[in-house]
């Protein structure tokens, strides 16, 4: 299967949501009960991390919602989507306004999982644009 039609499968969605699941419950597991480790090797506050880790769940809950629907809801998708590009507005603003002062490490640490995030948030979008969508919802 080339990319373009791996883009174009009527499953790519969930293929995306369900590998942003994955990711956010790995890295939200990491975050909360290995804070202290990752603190010492990154330099990064382990109050930080363990926050970043527990604001993910309402995510994954989000995620878990999404994909247990015949055909997620557009806004749903799009809110998903605003949070993972937060995410990475965060991240950067971390490293850039000084709100930490990791080390090599660290920095690594904060712009890869930003970069990741990144990736998914933009393939969501790709998705969104290209897969029928459960209208939105009324009151």
């Amino acid at each position: 299967m080339t990319i373009t039609n791996f883009l174009r499968h009527p499953n790519f969605l969930r293929y995306v949501l369900w590998v942003d699941g994955i990711a956010g419950l790995a890295m939200a597991a990491l975050l909360i009960f290995d804070a202290a480790p990752i603190a010492r090797l990154t330099q990064l506050p382990a109050t930080l991390l363990q926050s970043a880790g527990i604001a993910l769940l309402p995510f994954l809950a989000l995620i878990g919602w999404l994909l247990s629907r015949p055909v997620p809801p557009r806004t749903g998708v799009m809110v998903l989507i605003a949070g993972n590009a937060l995410w990475v507005v965060d991240s950067v603003l971390l490293l850039v306004a000084g709100w930490a002062t990791p080390n090599a490490l660290g920095y690594a640490f904060v712009i890869l999982q930003a970069v990741a995030v990144g990736v998914l948030a933009e393939l969501e979008f790709v998705a969104v644009r290209r897969t029928p969508m459960a209208p939105a919802v009324a009151g």
